[in-house]
């Protein structure tokens, strides 16, 4: 365990009930380029951070870590890249909420307009005066309407795929009821339906995987347009409404002309909490995605990583 650096700093956050671990300082140097370049020597360079800062004993599997990184882009204030248990994700804007609020905290940045590199492009975070933040998303599309997959136990199950900074199969009026107190038949159901995907081999563009499946229903309230739940790749779901998720959703609604311009889009998460998204359209028919939501900082640490001890990089690496 020697080549492991021994005290990583990290602060914690929530947005909508779902977690944000960024590492301040600590990490391992992933070199220059771009944050696509760097999130590639991850793997071989820093991936003993996923179980280390995510796993048991110090983490729980819901949690998004968020590798904080100088960008060679000079009007950038940073760059990230996110994690979570299960490897690498593509672009994570709940994390992106939870950086900036924790940008603030430190008082490395005050309100205003801000641009991050992501593996996936730049995306501009405005810390509002409220203490909000408005995401001006990477374009988002709707990829293919009405795709039918076959899951046992259901039968046929139809739902659009799209991309929103990751790759979701949307589906509205199947499965259990969308309610707190079905989170495990609802995880039973979306994990099948991505196994089922990849089985069947739908995809997203160029091959990519399908590694989000969200539901829809109701709204729980008239505080929101729509309830969803969101399973992510390594088996836990979102308890924020997905920001990611929320910009697939305003895509395909978009496309299928319901929703205007401007328009605002309120998106309840499985917990109540919501994200105020819309959508501004692009001349090649995607969208640019701006979704507002809250953070709150809720720790700062320093991770201690010890020689000696036999869970020092995290359960699974014992």
């Amino acid at each position: 365990m020697s080549r492991y650096p021994h005290r990583i700093s990290v602060i914690d956050s929530h947005t909508g009930g779902e977690p944000t671990r960024v590492v301040m300082a600590g990490a391992p140097d992933l070199g220059g380029g771009t944050m696509e370049q760097r999130r590639l020597r991850f793997t071989g360079d820093a991936d003993f951070l996923r179980p280390a800062l995510l796993g048991e004993p110090r983490g729980f599997e819901a949690m998004v870590g968020a590798l904080l990184c100088e960008s060679e882009i000079q009007d950038c204030i940073c760059g990230v890249i996110f994690f979570n248990n299960s490897g690498l994700l593509n672009s994570c804007l709940h994390g992106t909420i939870g950086l900036i609020k924790t940008l603030e905290f430190k008082g490395r940045i005050s309100a205003g307009e801000h641009r991050i590199e992501t593996p996936v492009g730049i995306v501009r975070a405005t810390l509002n005066p409220d203490g909000s933040v408005t995401v001006a998303n990477v374009p988002s599309y709707r990829y293919r309407e009405a795709v039918v997959v076959e899951l046992p136990g259901w039968g046929e199950v139809r739902g659009d795929i799209a991309w929103g900074g990751n790759w979701f199969y949307l589906v509205e009026g199947y499965g259990p009821e969308l309610t707190l107190g079905n989170v495990s038949g609802l995880s039973e159901f979306t994990l099948a339906l991505m196994n089922a995907l990849e089985v069947a081999g739908i995809t997203g563009e160029d091959g990519a995987r399908i590694d989000h499946v969200e539901l829809f229903g109701p709204p729980p309230d008239q505080d929101s347009d729509s309830r969803n739940f969101v399973m992510c790749p390594g088996g836990q779901y979102d308890r924020s409404p997905c920001g990611t998720g929320t910009s697939a959703k305003l895509a395909c609604l978009h496309a299928s002309g319901k929703l205007e311009a401007g328009a605002i889009w309120r998106q309840s998460s499985i917990l109540g909490t919501v994200f105020e998204g819309r959508a501004e359209p692009l001349e090649d028919g995607r969208v640019t995605p701006f979704v507002t939501g809250r953070a709150w900082v809720n720790g700062e640490c320093e991770i201690v990583i010890d020689p000696d001890d036999p869970f020092g990089l995290g359960i699974a690496q014992a």
